[in-house]
């Protein structure tokens, strides 16, 4: 019983003259269409949390300014995916921003993918696409796996979770598929030190699985050893260049001190969220185990040390084994995140089991129970992105685009006819009811628990901005103000890149008070205090706004409090108070 995956190119000849319908070939071609489509002037669909996106555009001003993640201000997560943005934004200026953040990993997912795809098809065409293809459609379709709301929109939150959920993808396919020594060796390097300055619960789910690569005999000492020397070298050469490491690694406990209550609930929720990929995975690990009991109870009996140690070595090389641990990495991972493209890297694992099925010909019903739980593991993540996708994109049909003046490409957002209605009655009714929302503050309450999430919220904050932007040059035309550094008491800061001014040093992005902006210190609250414009959004006041203000209130003392206009306050530093003029 041979799979036509496992069917290997009949000859060297055959195969360059089939070079443009290889798996290479298709990937050269998506990325082609990459860069078509962020050169053109495109409009999405708002979807919930759009404003994460954002978070990138923050870190690259302040990149482009010549601060440095993790030194120069703090970052919620590693400082790669901020370089590659970056670099990104440089290339694709006007790049519709969803698909700008998501697609930017490409920069190091794609070589690697490409050299395990062109190794696996010197075996076997029909498994290199079968890696190929999954991984496209992950790296290509930004959404996640899990719905936040009810309509479809693009998901602008999660990016840095379903990144490293891709490059955690790229690993394991290298380590069930690459049989050359040397390029496993590469690529474990590449994608181990991707993940380390990716985000840190992504290296430590992927140490979870190269330790258990060690140990099963996938990889042996001598590389393993030469990985972690070639990973150190990497470490020791960007800390002596710029002290990242260590600042880094001191930032990850910062981040592992304020959250560690949660882990264990979170350990729990992780398992529930995705407790039908996780059963059927188990469940067909469980039955791959159980399957070969007879085998292993007959080594057992067998007698002799050398036969109980073959039999435990076979046992933990077992494909039912390694796929219970790659499970427990994806569990481990996803305690952490909100949005993700969970147990996506799940699918290489899946996928050698499956092409191992023919030789249980026999036994027609293992067979066929195997079958179904690869499919019951492996079809849920790529059904729901891609049906998440084409209720998106085809919904957008209808959809009105939102006004905007100063937005750049950050408004390059449509949205329903009722969420723009709504937009316009919200607007008008926050400044009116502003009293009523900061009671809800003082109780310690959202107006709605998914706040965040409501399209209207979103497309308010962004009218917002852009009506605070008039506000602010108004301001500085009547006064001859420049406000060279602006801050937001607020979860994003985008001022700064939409007005081609400054943020100020050591001040977290992505600031969520609850999990991701460590106390103040002295060298935050000057930073703080230096600032010349600091803006508090108001339409409608949030606990988080509130506890982001109390946070920094000593660095605030100084600067003087107006009404900018309906939806926003502004702190004005203490140096421009005769411009100003006298306090009414």
């Amino acid at each position: 019983m041979s799979s036509a995956l496992e069917r290997p190119v009949e000859s060297a000849r055959f195969h360059d003259k089939a070079l443009w319908r290889s798996p290479l070939a298709l990937l050269a071609i998506s990325l082609v269409g990459v860069c078509i489509l962020l050169a053109l002037p495109l409009v999405l669909p708002i979807g919930p949390m759009y404003w994460d996106v954002f978070i990138y555009y923050d870190a690259a001003n302040r990149i482009f300014g010549g601060q440095v993640p993790v030194i120069d201000f703090f970052t919620p997560v590693g400082p790669l995916g901020y370089y590659l943005f970056a670099g990104w934004l440089a290339i694709f200026p006007n790049g519709q921003p969803v698909l700008l953040a998501h697609w930017s990993l490409l920069a190091v997912t794609a070589p690697l993918m490409g050299a395990i795809v062109w190794h696996v098809d010197q075996r076997s065409r029909g498994t290199a696409f079968a890696l190929l293809v999954p991984f496209l459609i992950f790296a290509l379709l930004p959404f996640n796996t899990r719905e936040f709301y009810p309509f479809p929109g693009s998901d602008a939150f999660g990016i840095y979770n379903r990144q490293t959920c891709q490059v955690l993808y790229v690993l394991v396919a290298a380590l069930v598929f690459v049989r050359e020594r040397r390029l496993l060796t590469a690529l474990i390097i590449a994608s181990m030190t991707a993940l380390f300055f990716l985000k840190i619960t992504g290296f430590v789910a992927g140490g979870v699985i190269c330790a258990y690569a060690l140990l099963s005999g996938r990889v042996t000492l001598k590389n393993a050893i030469l990985c972690a020397a070639a990973f150190l070298v990497v470490l020791a050469a960007i800390e002596l260049a710029s002290g990242m490491v260590s600042q880094y690694v001191f930032d990850i406990m910062s981040l592992v001190a304020m959250n560690s209550g949660t882990l264990l609930p979170r350990f729990l929720q992780a398992t529930s969220l995705n407790f039908g990929i996780v059963a059927a995975a188990g469940s067909l690990a469980l039955l791959l185990l159980w399957s070969d009991r007879r085998n292993w109870a007959a080594r057992l009996a067998a007698g002799g040390i050398r036969s109980k140690l073959e039999a435990a070595a076979a046992l933990l090389s077992h494909d039912g084994v390694r796929l219970l641990v790659v499970i427990f990495a994806g569990i481990l991972f996803e305690t952490q995140n909100t949005g993700s493209q969970a147990f996506i890297f799940l699918w290489p694992v899946l996928l050698s089991i499956f092409l191992k099925t023919g030789q249980f010909s026999a036994r027609p019903m293992l067979v066929l129970s195997i079958m179904g739980l690869v499919a019951a593991a492996a079809l849920p993540p790529a059904v729901r992105i891609v049906e998440r996708a084409a209720r998106t994109y085809v919904g957008m049909v209808k959809n009105v685009p939102m006004e905007q003046r100063n937005l750049k490409s950050l408004g390059a957002v449509d949205m329903r006819e009722d969420v723009a209605l709504r937009t316009d009655h919200m607007l008008r009714l926050y400044p009116k009811l502003r009293s009523s929302y900061e009671e809800l503050v003082k109780a310690g309450e959202l107006p709605t628990p998914v706040l965040y999430s409501d399209f209207d919220f979103q497309v308010v904050y962004l009218r917002t901005v852009d009506t605070a932007i008039d506000s602010i040059r108004a301001l500085e035309a009547k006064t001859g103000i420049h406000f060279d550094t602006i801050m937001s008491l607020n979860f994003v800061n985008p001022f700064p890149w939409l007005m081609d001014r400054s943020a100020p040093h050591y001040i977290a992005i992505g600031a969520d008070p609850t999990r991701a902006v460590p106390d103040p210190g002295s060298q935050e609250e000057n930073a703080v205090a230096n600032t010349d414009l600091v803006l508090y959004p108001t339409c409608p006041p949030t606990t988080a706004n509130a506890m982001l203000y109390d946070m920094y209130r000593e660095g605030l003392a100084k600067h003087r409090r107006i009404k900018l206009d309906a939806c926003y306050d502004a702190f004005i530093n203490p140096k421009f108070a005769t411009a100003l003029g006298p306090t009414p």
